[in-house]
């Protein structure tokens, strides 16, 4: 197909939708941190490498999407809404996968395990840093909505609402990483120093996998107050 064939099939006449299309596959992205850490406990490489692949050819193509709407975003745009408030939201997507493939590197690159005491822990603090990225997609989701809507009435209702359980989501993945990081300063001392080091640098990376997520709500949110 051609160049611009493709472009105006992902475009048509509204950049709302590709910002949507992004979203929806950095979250995809974002989800399979989830089966990663699971083959981490297992101690399945295999699993983890096959999964590190995935993680990194999503945020590849989360990448050709990112920068097709870059190139393809109109100079003068006919919505409620400016062309700088729409790059914010796709930089602060992008983010999201850049973590998730950053996160699945570190892990393969240095076979890291999670010590015994954390891995239950572990896996629900993924879990709820991942729904933070779903309920980021639900409300660019609800984006088309707002723009048909001018930006006014009942719409803005259901997206703040979306926005406020994704700022609870993400609260509580801080109380989680708290608790981990308190669970594992009572091992230090019988782990390697350099896991040690590499364990809590993975720790902070899942939870801004949230805190990129609510980014996208909080720049969702400013436009809301415009």
């Amino acid at each position: 197909m051609a160049q611009g064939g493709y472009m105006s099939g992902i475009f048509g006449t509204s950049p709302v939708s590709p910002l949507q299309k992004h979203m929806s596959k950095v979250y995809a992205c974002a989800t399979e941190l989830i089966p990663l850490f699971n083959a981490v406990i297992n101690e399945d490489w295999n699993e983890v490498a096959r999964l590190q692949k995935l993680i990194s050819d999503l945020e590849r193509e989360a990448d050709v999407l990112k920068k097709a709407l870059r190139l393809n975003l109109p100079k003068g745009l006919f919505m409620p809404v400016s062309r700088q408030d729409l790059l914010e939201v796709l930089l602060m997507q992008d983010k999201i996968a850049n973590k998730a493939k950053d996160i699945a590197g570190t892990i393969l690159g240095r076979h890291m395990t999670l010590p015994d005491s954390i891995q239950v822990d572990y896996i629900r603090f993924v879990e709820r840093c991942v729904a933070a990225c779903k309920q980021a997609r639900k409300a660019i989701n609800e984006f088309d909505e707002l723009v048909e809507t001018g930006f006014s009435g009942r719409e803005i209702d259901i997206v703040t609402e979306m926005i406020n359980k994704l700022d609870s989501i993400e609260s509580e993945t801080d109380t989680l990483q708290a608790e981990i990081r308190s669970k594992i300063f009572t091992i230090e001392k019988d782990l390697p120093p350099i896991e040690v080091i590499f364990l809590y640098k993975v720790i902070e990376a899942t939870g801004d996998v949230a805190d990129r997520a609510q980014n996208v709500g909080s720049r969702l949110q400013l436009m809301l107050a415009r």
